[in-house]
C-alpha cells in the first residue's frame, strides 16, 4: 500500500513538472513570436546628393533606429566611393533608413526627405554636381511606390518650386554600405 501511493505521489510529480514545462514552453514560444511579429522594421532608401548632408535629419528621428550611408541604382558590383566619384557606374549615393513604422510613418520620411533636397535640379545638388549626386526614391514596396508618387505630386501641385520635380521613384536595387569612414 505504502509503495503504490509513493509510486502515484511519483507519477502525479513527474505529470505536474511535464505540464508545468509545457505551458511554460508553449507560453514563451508565444512571446518570442508576438514580439517578433510587434517589431517589423522597415527600409526607406533616398538618394538626396551627398549622402554626408542626408545622415543626420533622419538619424535625429525618433523610430528610426540605422542610417547607413552607401551606393545604389547602378550597374557595378561592389563599387568604391572613388569609382562611384567617377559618375560612370550608374549609382546614386543614398541612404539606406531602418524604421519602426509604429513610430515614424514612411510618408512622414517622405516629408524630411523632400525638405533636405531641391528636387529641380537633374544636375546633382546644390554644390554636389555630377549624375552620382541625382535625387531619387527608392521604394521597397508597392505601397511605399503609392506614397512616393503622392507625395511628389502633392509637391508638384503645391507650386512651391518654379520647374517641374525631376526626382525619379524607381524601385530599390542591390545598396551597398560605403565605406566605414563615410557612415
Amino acid at each position: 500500500m505504502i509503495v503504490e501511493v509513493k509510486n502515484i505521489f511519483i507519477l502525479f510529480i513527474i505529470s505536474l513538472f511535464f505540464i508545468c514545462f509545457v505551458v511554460l514552453a508553449n507560453g514563451q514560444d508565444k512571446t518570442i513570436m508576438k514580439n517578433e511579429e510587434e517589431i517589423k522594421m522597415e527600409k526607406a532608401t533616398f538618394a538626396g546628393g551627398c549622402f554626408w548632408c542626408m545622415e543626420s535629419p533622419f538619424e535625429e528621428l525618433n523610430g528610426v533606429t540605422e542610417v547607413i550611408a552607401g551606393y545604389t541604382g547602378g550597374h557595378k558590383e561592389n563599387p568604391t566611393y572613388e569609382e562611384v566619384s567617377t559618375g560612370k557606374t550608374g549609382h546614386l549615393e543614398a541612404v539606406q533608413i531602418t524604421f519602426d513604422p509604429s513610430i515614424i510613418t514612411y510618408s512622414e520620411l517622405l516629408d524630411v526627405f523632400w525638405r533636405q533636397i531641391n528636387p529641380t535640379d537633374i544636375r546633382g545638388q546644390f554644390a554636389d554636381i555630377g549624375s552620382q549626386y541625382k535625387t531619387a526614391v527608392f521604394y521597397h514596396s508597392d505601397e511605399q511606390k503609392r506614397l512616393a508618387e503622392e507625395s511628389k505630386e502633392k509637391l508638384q501641385a503645391s507650386d512651391k518650386f518654379q520647374r517641374d520635380i525631376v526626382t525619379e521613384i524607381i524601385p530599390a536595387s542591390k545598396f551597398y554600405v560605403a565605406e566605414d569612414y563615410h557612415q
